[in-house]
Parts: C-alpha cells; structure tokens; sequence
C-alpha cells in the first residue's frame, strides 16, 4: 500500500526553491509514495466569523489533509519567522471539525508531519518555531528538518541546486 504524502509549499510563487526543493523529493519518492500538492492560494486569512457555515475554500484544504497519511511541508523563511500563508492555513486547519465539540479533532489532529526549507537564512530559527506550532496543534512531527542554502547564482537564474548530500539525506 502506497503512503499519501501532501506537499504543502510555503511559497505561492512559481517556480519558489522551495517548489524547486519539493519537486525533486517528489522525484526520490516515485515508486514509494503518492504525493500531491495542497493548492490553499484561496484560504483567506483567518477570522472566526467566516468559521460557519464552512468556506468552500477551508472545506477542501480540509479535505486533502485528512486523506493524506502524513505532510511535508517545504518552506521559506520570512523575516526570521514561518510564513504568514502557512502560518495562516495551519491556524485554519487546526480549528476543530465540529465547533460544538471545542476539544474535537481538526483536520491535522495525529497527522504525521515534517518541514524541509530552502533559505538563503535563518532556518535554526524557524525549525524550532514550526516544532512548537506542529505540536500545540496536536500533530506527530517527525524527522530531522532539512535546511538548504540557496545557491548564489539560483538569485540571477531562478534553478537551484540542491548539494547530493542533503539529496541522499531526504
């Protein structure tokens, strides 16, 4: 049986490194796992008010969390911080499924998660941000994090390059 993996990439812009990043471990998992990608561009931010009836947006993220048997999250670093697009569908996500049970499950609730980002800096600043968010909203957070350094001239063309190392580390 294959393992459903969902990429969620911390960067809406195509083409981002860690898109790049993504698409290479979806190439090392070919034939191990089926993996998808969570399109949440229309998640608008968070506000309580718009938590019933439940967006169509909200709904369908949602959704693709709860069939996947574990997350992979690739991301950028945003001034020294997790960005606020993923901060903002994790906020979604966490919330309960059934607002008249407070301490329900979400859509995240024991999903098994891991975080991966390229950045030109301060990944050792992020990881431990994201442990504490994954955890508080009652995920399993696996494996060691892996960080990779863009390559300078990735800025001037748009590839990067990621090191056989980190590669064979994945």
């Amino acid at each position: 049986m294959s393992k459903n993996i969902l990429f969620l990439v911390g960067s809406l812009r195509e083409g981002s490194f860690n898109y790049q990043m993504a698409k290479e471990v979806e190439g090392l998992l070919e034939g191990k796992a089926v993996v998808t990608y969570l399109d949440y561009k229309d998640v608008p931010v968070f506000n309580q008010d718009l938590e019933t009836p439940v967006l169509a947006s909200v709904a369908k993220v949602r959704e693709e969390i709860q069939k996947a048997d574990a997350i992979w999250i690739f991301s950028p670093v945003y001034n020294s911080a997790i960005p606020g697009p993923v901060k903002n569908l994790l906020d979604w996500a966490s919330r309960v499924l059934d607002l008249t049970n407070p301490g329900g499950p979400s859509a995240l609730q024991d999903k098994v998660v891991t975080v991966s980002s390229v950045a030109s800096s301060w990944q050792e600043k992020v990881f431990p941000a994201y442990i504490d968010l994954l955890t508080f909203v009652r995920t399993k957070v696996v494996g060691e994090f892996t960080a990779a350094k863009v390559n300078p001239e990735a800025w001037g063309n748009g590839k990067l390059v990621l090191a056989d190392e980190l590669l064979a580390a994945l």
